[in-house]
């Protein structure tokens, strides 16, 4: 969906799509960024003074942290669960998080290569806590794009 220009867009909703299937339930995604390293080069100039350049090196890949109401969807769980039995074949996915507008339709969306499940994490629980229950999945992956 083309935004007019001059606005920003509001995420409403996001989702995460591997092998097919999106999960349009994610209430927060943190960690999105594009990053790279960077390389100092040093030399003496034509005038023999010392100078420090700085070159792009080679790209970093994020760890993106999904936040989701606890629902009795056990995907997350069972890609866990294949990670940690080291079943990596089946477990490194490529996918994509989509940022949804409140129509639903598809604003952006940033590609993911081999994203495997680092941790899963259940909210606090208290007895007597009128909030919902939450898991946190912590992604890592080999790049991203925005697509």
């Amino acid at each position: 969906m083309a935004l007019p220009e001059g606005d920003s867009s509001v995420g409403h909703s996001f989702g995460l799509e591997f092998d097919g299937i999106t999960i349009k339930a994610i209430t927060e995604v943190s960690g999105l960024k594009m990053e790279q390293d960077v390389v100092e080069y040093k030399e003496n100039g034509p005038d023999g003074k010392y100078q420090i350049r700085r070159l792009p090196g080679r790209p970093k890949a994020p760890d993106i942290t999904l936040t989701r109401g606890l629902t009795q969807d056990q995907s997350f769980e069972k890609w866990v669960k294949d990670s940690r039995f080291g079943k990596m074949a089946d477990v490194r996915k490529g996918g994509a998080i989509i940022v949804f507008d409140y129509e639903g339709n598809a604003v952006k969306r940033y590609k993911l290569t081999n994203a495997w499940p680092k941790s899963l994490e259940i909210g606090s629980l208290k007895a007597g806590d009128t909030s919902y229950l939450t898991e946190k999945l912590v992604l890592t992956c080999e790049s991203i794009e925005v697509e």
